[in-house]
């Protein structure tokens, strides 16, 4: 090899060693930002939304989505994941155990403190709930003018005592036999089915029976696309049975120290969100088949967001 050669080389080693030394800064100031989605549509479109919205504040995000839901608060809590958004009843619930019969703001301000020692963020909860709720085919529900669980549980106890038709209703094999679910309801609401009328099945089969009028009542979730796509009748918890699972961005709070503007500009995503317009794109992406990236654009575009 010749001097000429060595010293070719010695340049070219010099220059590659000064672009990445200057691609360095560039990569700390992208703000890269790992968001985690749980294996649902709703939660596929929260994630989604999130990431564009954030990338176009000059954010570097990663998407990691289709995660189950003690999966992805696992991620959080280890710093796998920096942002996802999760539900106040799923925190309550499911990962401190807590079933004591707290108001939605009681909730909210009780997951937030349980959560701050850990290193995590509850920012502000939006108007999604997506919470249990029960259902009908809207036909029947006008047939028999009934529009809460009050107005179901009059039905019911009016039939029975005059020997009328049966009330099939669906719920998941989960609901049908655990300490908080249908039995407490029932007491509650001051009716008792027989157990032939109480149809236990797969979640999704109870929106098809519904869809054909298969069961009279079927247990259901709140901002499920299938709600307004099969035209069902949500019924009103009007006596407040099941906890509120309001979506929330969580965020690390180490993240937020790093990031000053990160938590005032998620609150603004989140105040546009509600359970009426997550329905609406539940319903276009599980029913009309649109994709979830262009519905998450559409929304954040139509909101004035991007």
């Amino acid at each position: 090899m010749t001097k000429k050669t060595i010293a070719t080389y010695a340049l070219c080693a010099l220059a590659l060693g000064l672009a990445l030394l200057g691609a360095a800064p560039a990569r700390a100031q992208a703000q890269h930002l790992v968001i985690g989605g749980k294996n649902f549509t709703e939660q596929l479109l929260l994630s989604d939304m999130t990431a564009q919205y954030l990338r176009a504040k000059g954010y570097d995000t990663e998407l990691k989505n289709g995660l189950g839901t003690t999966l992805m608060r696992s991620a959080l809590e280890s710093g796998q994941l920096d942002i996802v958004w999760d539900y106040t009843g799923t925190a309550l619930i499911v990962y401190n155990h807590i079933e004591d019969k707290l108001d939605p703001d009681q909730i909210y301000q009780k997951v937030k403190e349980l959560d701050a020692p850990r290193g995590l963020t509850w920012l502000n909860q939006s108007e999604l709930n997506n919470t249990y709720a029960f259902a009908m085919p809207r036909a029947l529900a006008d047939k028999y003018n009934i529009h809460s669980l009050q107005d179901l549980a009059k039905r019911i106890n009016e039939d029975d005592k005059e020997g009328g038709q049966p009330h099939l209703m669906g719920v998941d094999y989960e609901f049908a036999s655990r300490p908080d679910g249908l039995g407490p309801m029932q007491q509650l609401y001051g009716f008792k089915l027989d157990r032939s009328e109480v149809k236990q099945m797969d979640p999704g089969l109870v929106y098809t029976a519904l869809k054909n009028e298969q069961l009279f009542v079927g247990l259901t979730y709140a901002s499920d696309g299938r709600i307004k796509g099969f035209d069902l009748q949500l019924l009103e918890d009007d006596k407040g049975y099941f906890a509120a699972y309001k979506a929330t961005p969580v965020v690390r709070q180490e993240i937020l120290a790093k990031h000053p503007k990160l938590a005032e500009q998620l609150n603004e995503l989140a105040a546009k969100i509600d359970t009426a317009t997550m329905t609406e794109l539940n319903k276009r992406v599980d029913i009309d088949q649109e994709p979830v990236a262009k519905v998450a654009a559409d929304f954040l575009k139509q909101a004035g967001l991007i």
